[in-house]
């Protein structure tokens, strides 16, 4: 009985990392969509670089708490911090900029929070 009750707290606990997850990276976006660049790392600027890194720390924290959660409840990696990571970086010629891939980030999780869970 004490194992469930762990696993229990455990999947509650991860259940709130996902949220605290989400938020945070919802919040960087709408500052990214509003104009602030540096979220995707577009260009080298170190000065960007540096504003948005205590971002991605906290995102990467959170998302390295959330994996090992999952990993102890037999649970699918947490690919939400994956997807991010790989939409990061030097861009093509013809990407959009940072705020309009923002938007998109946006709206894709509005999405998503509005669709209904898939059945296993």
């Amino acid at each position: 009985m004490a194992r469930a009750d762990r696993l229990e707290r455990l999947d509650k606990r991860r259940s709130e990392l996902e949220a605290d997850y989400l938020e945070a990276l919802i919040e960087a976006l709408q500052v990214t969509a509003s104009g602030k660049w540096g979220l995707f790392d577009h260009t080298a600027d170190k000065i960007m670089r540096a504003a948005t890194q205590p971002v991605l720390d906290n995102l990467t924290e959170l998302a390295d708490l959330i994996a090992e959660a999952r990993e102890t409840l037999f649970m699918e990696p947490f690919r939400l911090h994956d997807e991010f990571l790989a939409a990061r970086g030097k861009p093509p010629a013809q990407a959009v900029g940072e705020p309009k891939q923002a938007r998109a980030w946006l709206e894709r999780l509005r999405l998503e929070a509005k669709a209904p869970p898939a059945e296993n």
